[in-house]
């Protein structure tokens, strides 16, 4: 199938290098030349601008940093909508606005094609290895035509339902994450400045009902061995997807007490100059607040976490 791909950055660029690897025909297009030059080396067609894209395509996905540039690509003058042909599909990967989602579908139904919403989570780690979640709104005969190439980025691509709920879905998803991440910096902090040894802290909970469910492991990476560069995924980013699920909440009239709070922390992380690094920076904001400094050792941490999966599998 001729498949385009729009936006070739850390996540961009290896779901375009799976589609090749499954043989479909791909060509690319990126603010930087150079982030296709792999692509091309591999046997990709490079397009000048979104349009050209959408001209040499069957489908066309593009994986951009958020809304606006989402909406400059499908609706600019030489944006996707302009060379789609009419029964044209085309899905965002992006984590996106729900409004800016249904405006650019109206404005692809006018001409007879068709935009989906398809935020993927799994991460860059996800992103290379194909493990990876895609969840798709929009009209359900169109996801199921391209079903198999969906299925050649991600191994979990599932319909949602109509056009948005993809979109709220994934809103959902992050923002409970990053919300966690900051009650968990809360309890920690206490815990530690009460007198306990961090990594003692850790293996205590996590073997408790909710630490069997693996929730505390999100602590592993960045928290518990005090590392937020280079980031996993930027502060400027998260922050970008707490700002439109809490936006989401304004819409729908749901009170977000937490969500806002976990937004404004993380906002004074952005104005503390850290948007470049790990999302989880925001949480160092609690161990200054409680006079703690947690920084256990990585090598200890690994064989507290493989000890851990060792009893849990017994």
């Amino acid at each position: 199938m001729k498949v385009g791909f729009i936006g070739l950055g850390i996540m961009g660029a290896s779901l375009a290098a799976n589609l090749q690897k499954a043989q479909h025909k791909v060509t690319v297009h990126d603010a930087r030349r150079a982030a296709a030059d792999s692509h091309i080396e591999a046997g990709a067609i490079w397009a000048e601008t979104p349009a050209e894209v959408a001209r040499n395509s069957d489908v066309v996905f593009t994986s951009l940093p958020g809304p606006p540039e989402v909406e400059a690509v499908a609706l600019g003058p030489d944006g996707i909508l302009a060379g789609m042909k009419r029964g044209g599909a085309y899905f965002d990967l992006s984590t996106n606005s729900r409004a800016t989602v249904a405006k650019i579908a109206a404005a692809f139904a006018e001409k007879g094609a068709h935009m989906l919403d398809a935020p993927v989570s799994g991460g860059p780690r996800g992103a290379k290895t194909g493990k990876l979640a895609i969840w798709v709104g929009g009209e359900k005969d169109v996801f199921e035509k391209f079903k198999d190439v969906l299925g050649a980025m991600g191994d979990q691509a599932r319909y949602v339902g109509p056009i948005g709920q993809a979109t709220v879905a994934k809103l959902v998803h992050n923002c409970a994450g990053y919300a966690m991440n900051l009650a968990l910096a809360e309890v920690f902090t206490m815990g530690v400045k009460a007198g306990v040894d961090p990594l003692t802290l850790f293996e205590a909970v996590r073997q408790g009902a909710l630490g069997r469910r693996r929730t505390f492991d999100g602590l592993i990476d960045q928290f518990l061995p005090g590392t937020y560069d280079p980031p996993a995924f930027m502060l400027r980013h998260a922050h970008k997807d707490v700002s439109l699920a809490v936006a989401l909440g304004k819409e729908v009239s749901v009170p977000m007490r937490a969500c806002n709070l976990t937004l404004e922390e993380m906002t004074e992380a952005l104005n503390r100059g850290w948007a470049e690094r790990d999302s989880r920076s925001a949480m160092l904001l609690q161990q200054e607040r409680a006079g703690v400094k947690i920084a256990v050792d990585a090598e200890k941490l690994q064989a507290v976490v493989k000890g851990g999966d060792v009893i849990g599998n017994g």
